[in-house]
């Protein structure tokens, strides 16, 4: 039974005869499925620990600079299209999308350069810039990347992969686009500038991955850069996050803000809906978890005997990296920097040692690559007038490898260090002009995010946790319980985690169905 209504608009919700569907987060999956679930007839309540709607796709304001904590570009802008038109609304009245060309550079230590463009001329024109020799292998590139995404996206990640017989049934094309092998083994067969292998491989660190490790299948990401651009939400994905929340109100939804989730209640093997942290019972038809499948599993369905998903199976699973972000504004340096555009990446002296040390060895090392995010080139509402706002990112290890770093000591030294890369290579004379600051650390993803290990992306994306092998969208554990977000099928990034929502309804009954059960 829900209990006691804390406001006029809870109490008018729980008069709602609709079928009622639970969302435990308000993170992008989340939002996603609970606009999916409003547009099958439910009534939803969405529930998220933190104060405003996003989870790793919100921003947080400091003396007048908006920092966009996560996510800064999205890639494939017909997810959130036809997931507005799913909801009888357009996508393009409520948030503004912004095109960016180039769509990032990528900066060598040698001082070489390499920028990734819109237009097919630009780009012929940089790859035989950078290396000559290896034209034709870069449009062969992009062929596979066609088809891996067609196999991949299209075909594999808009659509269930919880039976059995749905891996089956995927396992030819698996083998005939050599899924075995490795992003960046499959850049190697196609060019030989290893500056060129680095920059054709880089993507799966978007979601989590480890180039040298994660199945090729993700080359497709090229592909979508490339058919439907690189484009900035103006106002950041934050602003995507709230216009979700907008359609989710207007659906008849309520999204309630510091509500944290201690328990997913289960009643004969199926869940009947949750328990808040200060004792508050919400009944429901239906419970979708937007949480990390980790904590899901380990903490939410703690009193439940689980058959898969077991403390011991998690624990041996292979989590993504972590990451160090730093957050900074400056002062009066608009028309400063004219080279450095929206997005920058600073690749360290190493490739693949510096992967190795992050996935493998858990070593914090002495060199690092660099996502740098500079917003205000595109979008100036991010900082006051004149000024920037900026974040430098760190891939960083995980905390459940054995050589633990305490970042209680360490996040200081180690932003001083990303500062001495960023003037050195990017930003001179920076320190000067800094003016707001802030850090995450892999403590802050495991403790503002409640990520196992502080993991950035959840479950790495490896062939053996993909697809059929990722916990499933139906939970294998209870029934009437559904994943949705980075750590389930198709996996994370934004298109993927909105595209999890869309595998939700594919699997969700209509709410009438519901009603009359």
């Amino acid at each position: 039974m829900l209990t006691r209504p804390e406001s006029f608009e809870e109490e008018q919700l729980a008069t709602d005869a609709r079928a009622h569907a639970v969302v435990i987060g308000a993170g992008l999956g989340g939002l996603a499925s609970a606009m999916r679930l409003g547009a099958k007839g439910y009534r939803v309540t969405v529930l998220d620990r933190l104060d405003s709607p996003g989870g790793r796709g919100s921003c947080i304001w400091q003396d007048g600079y908006r920092f966009d904590l996560g996510p800064t570009i999205v890639t494939v802008p017909y997810v959130f299209r036809d997931l507005w038109k799913a909801c009888g609304r357009n996508f393009d009245e409520n948030v503004t999308l912004l095109p960016l060309d180039p769509y990032y550079e990528i900066r060598w230590p040698d001082g070489s350069h390499f920028k990734v463009f819109a237009e097919d001329d630009a780009m012929r024109a940089e790859v035989a810039r950078l290396s000559p020799d290896d034209v034709e292998g870069y449009y062969r590139f992009l062929r596979d990347s066609a088809k891996r995404y067609h196999f991949g996206f299209e075909g594999l990640g808009r659509r269930p992969m919880n039976k059995l017989w749905d891996l089956v049934k995927a396992l030819p094309g698996f083998a005939a686009l050599r899924a075995d092998r490795s992003v960046y083994a499959h850049a190697a067969t196609r060019v030989r500038d290893e500056r060129l292998r680095m920059a054709l491989s880089l993507h799966p660190l978007f979601i989590g991955g480890n180039p040298t490790k994660v199945t090729s299948v993700y080359v497709l990401v090229n592909h979508l850069e490339k058919a439907f651009g690189v484009h900035y939400a103006l106002g950041g994905v934050d602003a995507i996050a709230r216009a979700m929340c907008g359609v989710i109100e207007d659906q008849g939804g309520l999204v309630r803000y510091g509500a944290e989730v201690d328990e997913i209640c289960v009643r004969d093997g199926c869940a009947t809906g949750l328990r808040l942290t200060v004792g508050e019972v919400l009944d429901a038809d239906l419970v979708v978890s937007n949480a990390d499948t980790g904590h899901t599993y380990d903490h939410l369905l703690r009193k439940t005997n689980r058959r898969r998903w077991t403390s011991d199976r998690l624990r041996r699973s292979n989590w993504s990296m972590s990451l160090f972000v730093w957050y900074f504004g400056t002062r009066g340096t608009r028309d400063k920097w004219r080279d450095v555009g929206h997005h920058t990446i600073l690749n360290g002296p190493r490739y693949r040692g510096l992967l190795r040390d992050i996935f493998s060895n858990g070593k914090l090392s002495d060199d690092m690559s660099l996502y740098v995010h500079r917003p205000t080139v595109t979008d100036p509402s991010a900082a006051p007038d004149g000024d920037d706002s900026f974040y430098a990112l760190s891939p960083v290890p995980h905390l459940g490898h054995d050589t633990k770093v305490d970042w209680s000591e360490m996040a200081e030294n180690y932003r001083l260090k990303v500062q001495a890369v960023l003037e050195e290579q990017l930003l001179p004379g920076l320190g000067q002009h800094v003016t707001a600051s802030m850090m995450f650390t892999p403590e802050t993803f495991r403790d503002r995010y409640l990520s196992p290990y502080g993991a950035g992306f959840s479950l790495e994306p490896r062939i053996l946790q993909s697809a059929w092998f990722r916990p499933h969208n139906v939970s294998e554990e209870v029934r009437g319980l559904y994943v949705v977000g980075a750590g389930t099928h198709p996996g994370a990034g934004l298109p993927s985690v909105v595209a999890s929502a869309e595998v939700l309804a594919q699997l969700v009954p209509d709410a009438k169905q519901v009603s009359l059960t």
